[in-house]
């Protein structure tokens, strides 16, 4: 499967144009600007897990990924389990979500949202 992406942060991190689409339709539908936040956190059935969640504001120290007037964040300590991973988003026959599209992950559980390193 290919995808586009913006120009990567120096973290490696990008947000591709199939996801900054999605966040410009979301937002549109709500009537205000929506940032998706992708977190990492111990958990899940393979040892940590991807928590995404859509947000008004920004955090101090979060990364900010941009491409297309959309922004996805990252928080501080979650930025080296997403080195130079691609935050996308896909529509399949499975359904509809985002992504994350990890090379550092070394298995990862069936539904995509748990990984191991």
């Amino acid at each position: 499967m290919s995808f586009s992406i913006s120009a990567r942060t120096p973290e490696g991190i990008s947000l591709s144009q199939s996801a900054a689409r999605r966040l410009a339709t979301l937002s549109q539908a709500e009537g205000k600007a929506l940032m998706l936040r992708v977190a990492v956190e111990g958990g899940g059935c393979s040892g940590f897990q991807y928590l995404m969640d859509l947000v008004e504001n920004a955090e101090a120290d979060d990364l900010k990924i941009e491409l297309e007037g959309q922004t996805a964040l990252v928080d501080a300590v979650s930025v080296p389990f997403l080195k130079d991973s691609v935050i996308d988003f896909v529509d399949e026959l499975a359904g509809a979500q985002f992504v994350i599209k990890n090379p550092n992950a070394s298995s990862s559980c069936g539904c995509g949202v748990s990984f191991s390193i």
